[in-house]
């Protein structure tokens, strides 16, 4: 299962960093690397720090945005070194890793991590269903890139030698979850329910609700239904024979 498992890394600046995690990434079996927007190329910094796990590089893929890198995921998990003014549903590295190998058997799953000088925006953080923390001295809690990633890895892969059991439920995917979202938005728009001058956070807060409910994909398509019949309003309503 270990293959399934997205290693998704956001606007990274340093080659040597790509190398690392890379190198991190293969000593505890993982192998998808996916960046993000990159600030810098791959390079023979990033080969020389790689080590043996130059295959892990030259097999990385490189998206323009979060939302595709993590589009096929049924389950994300965002890295948060801090607290936010909303707080998510948290993880800790084991937690994270028990939960990436209960879902992984029925779709891919990611994992996250953010610039090195500021993590991950607010926007991409609410495109993950969990934030992950690792608890580090509150002393002194810097970690750097790689560090964080092969303490997440650890935990993953501790949790796929272990005897998991795995997640029935059948989630929707990223995809879909963004086009809810978006159809969500528009429908309270149309009623007047958010105003466009003054959206506030209706959806941030919206989102989370959904994150804590996590509707399975069946769910998902009687909401989506829901907001279509809205739409329509009452005055169109469709008849049976």
């Amino acid at each position: 299962m270990l293959p399934k498992v997205k290693v998704v890394l956001v606007g990274t600046t340093h080659p040597g960093n790509i190398g690392s995690v890379a190198r991190a990434m293969k000593t505890m079996g993982l192998s998808d690397l996916v960046l993000v927007d990159p600030q810098t190329e791959i390079d023979e910094k990033s080969h020389a720090l790689a080590s043996g796990a130059r295959d892990v590089l030259s097999e990385a893929t490189i998206v323009d945005t979060l939302e595709e890198a993590v589009a096929d995921c049924g389950l994300v998990v965002g890295s948060s070194a801090r607290s936010r003014t909303l707080p998510w549903p948290m993880l800790d590295p084991r937690e994270c890793g028990i939960k990436l190998m209960s879902e992984v058997g029925n779709y891919p799953v990611a994992v996250v991590f953010g610039r090195e000088n500021s993590g991950l925006t607010n926007e991409e953080l609410q495109l993950c269903q969990f934030h992950v923390c690792i608890p580090a001295n509150p002393e002194y809690s810097s970690l750097n890139l790689a560090m964080a990633v092969q303490t997440i890895c650890y935990e993953i892969r501790m949790a796929a030698l272990t005897e998991i059991k795995p997640v029935e439920e059948a989630y929707p995917d990223s995809a879909k979850l963004e086009g809810y979202y978006a159809h969500l938005e528009d429908t309270l728009n149309d009623i007047g329910f958010i105003v466009k001058a003054h959206p506030g956070q209706v959806m941030t807060k919206l989102r989370r609700l959904y994150n804590r409910a996590r509707p399975e994909e069946v769910e998902l398509n009687i909401l989506r239904g829901i907001l279509t019949a809205t739409q329509r309003g009452p005055n169109n309503k469709q008849t049976k024979d």
